[in-house]
């Protein structure tokens, strides 16, 4: 969200600081820290009293960490036609895509169980949108699926809560953490069409 300060003045100027100011952020937690307001100022050479007329508190600071740049598919171009080939490749892509973000979503996570007043950090996003465009097919060889429920099922089974307690608490590689994920959609299909039949 932009505050009043940058939509005013030297809008480019306070673009570039802002940016900046993410750009330190997100380096700081692939890094491993969780950045204050501060920590990202430093290492972005920015004074404290200009990062906080961007970021008033460190969740605002995480909060545009976060990945706002999400592509429109997550399937290949020449996307097999099979749901489960289709849901299998949705998968890798997804895993992978978490894993790229995995700090920022680690820290969105962090502040989402944390006592506050404010809005959830975590963001819906769009990966029920990827689900569903994978099971597309299903909406003609198996009308009977609710592939928009069947999507959520699968979004709730698979996302980067998953993946962070199959990699932090299971002791898997990320490689088996995205190989768990991907039999637990497909089990889901599987359960849905047999449900459905």
């Amino acid at each position: 969200m932009v505050m009043p300060y940058e939509s005013t003045g030297r809008t480019a100027q306070k673009s570039r600081t802002r940016l900046a100011l993410v750009t330190a952020a997100r380096d700081l937690l692939a890094a491993g820290l969780t950045p204050r307001v501060d920590d990202a100022a430093q290492r972005a050479g920015i004074s404290r009293t200009t990062a906080y007329r961007y970021f008033p508190n460190q969740r605002s600071l995480l909060l545009a960490a976060q990945p706002t740049i999400s592509p429109d598919s997550l399937l290949p171009p020449e996307a097999p036609a099979d749901p489960v080939a289709r849901l299998d490749a949705l998968m890798t892509a997804f895993a992978r895509y978490n894993f790229t973000w995995e700090p920022q979503l680690r820290a969105a996570l962090r502040l989402s169980l944390e006592p506050s007043g404010d809005q959830p950090v975590l963001r819906q996003g769009r990966a029920i949108g990827w689900i569903a465009e994978a099971l597309a097919p299903l909406r003609e060889s198996h009308p009977h699926v609710d592939v928009g429920r069947l999507a959520v099922a699968i979004r709730s089974a698979t996302g980067i809560e998953t993946l962070i307690w199959l990699v932090d608490i299971a002791g898997y590689t990320r490689e088996q953490a995205t190989d768990t994920v991907k039999a637990t959609a497909r089990a889901l299909l599987d359960a849905a069409v047999t449900r459905a039949g």
